[in-house]
């Protein structure tokens, strides 16, 4: 059933069956979009409305990541609030081997660091620190990761008690 469902789904976008993973979705002007050719996005959207989008080397995406810059004005009414869009200022940069995990929404402006993870399900509302893991919504520091010549820190856990001068 499997492969028939990505059949015609591939039938139905026309693209081929075993791309359908690799097929991004872009609305806006492609030329904002930035890929470094080391990158891996699978399936992601990409919305160009408000501001450019730059994927550095070595990030990757799970599946269904969306990356979005545009919004729209929530003062407006009507037709107005739906054709209210900046043109640009929201912009979004992925940093060097970061990882989005699947079904993360990014929302410019923002800036994930190097080396950080966002946890799948995830809202990214601000920046990310590099080496820096971030869960939940909105997605919040938890944890760091050792950089080459560090050790990690945990955030938000207890550590255990020092043990006091001369126990046994």
């Amino acid at each position: 059933m499997r492969a028939a469902l990505q059949e015609h789904l591939a039938q139905a976008s026309h693209v081929p069956p075993n791309d359908l993973l690799e097929h991004q979705m872009v609305y806006g002007d492609r030329a904002k979009l930035h890929v470094h050719p080391t990158a891996v996005l699978n399936n992601a959207l990409f919305n160009l409305s408000s501001g450019e989008i730059t994927i550095e080397e070595y990030a990757f995406f799970g599946h269904s990541v969306s990356v979005l810059t545009g919004t729209h004005d929530i003062s407006k009414r009507d037709r107005e609030r739906q054709v209210t869009v900046p043109k640009s200022g929201r912009d979004v940069v992925i940093g060097r081997g970061a990882w989005v995990s699947s079904n993360a929404l990014v929302l410019g402006p923002c800036r994930i660091g190097e080396h950080s993870v966002v946890a799948a399900a995830s809202v990214v509302t601000a920046d990310v620190p590099p080496y820096t893991i971030v869960a939940g919504i909105p997605a919040k520091p938890v944890r760091t990761l050792a950089r080459p010549d560090q050790e990690a820190e945990t955030f938000g856990q207890e550590q255990p008690p020092a043990e006091p001068a001369g126990a046994p």
